[in-house]
């Protein structure tokens, strides 16, 4: 039998990707619609680690040690981290992060770099080279290369 201690490896984090909902910045979509959203897709739960509402709150969705279900090709070994928005009222993509989650991003994302240090920071469009997305409808990388 296997030693207990020994069963479990930790998941080697390389990235940390950033994700926009797709939704316009008037409508409200919490955590409660994200999830009936990716279960309609088939998913087991929601896809990301984290979700960051219009309020600033950072709602922890998939447990950090389990791989997501964001970025194709890259969920292995990355964390993915969403916010509530990303299109403008007429559903146009647009960097809709209000202060509050602006802040929050910062916050969560200077932890993280603290506990996965070797860990590069992307946007979800920055990973797709055959699915050409505006998400997160900001340059992630270079917003926060300071980190």
């Amino acid at each position: 039998m296997e030693n207990s201690e020994n069963s479990y490896l930790p998941r080697e984090i390389k990235l940390l990707v950033i994700h926009c909902s797709a939704t316009r910045c008037n409508v409200s979509f919490g955590v409660e619609q994200l999830r009936q959203c990716h279960l309609q897709r088939g998913f087991k739960d929601i896809g990301y680690h984290f979700y960051i509402t219009r309020d600033g709150q950072i709602h922890h969705c998939r447990p950090m040690m389990e791989a997501g279900a964001h970025v194709k090709g890259f969920n292995r070994h990355s964390l993915g981290i969403c916010y509530e928005g990303g299109l403008d009222e007429e559903g146009r993509p647009a960097d809709t992060r209000t202060k509050a989650q602006r802040f929050a991003l910062l916050d969560l994302l200077t932890i993280l770099r603290r506990q996965y240090p070797e860990a590069k920071i992307f946007g979800h469009n920055q990973l797709s080279a055959s699915i050409h997305k505006a998400c997160p409808c900001f340059d992630a990388q270079k917003a926060y290369s300071d980190l």
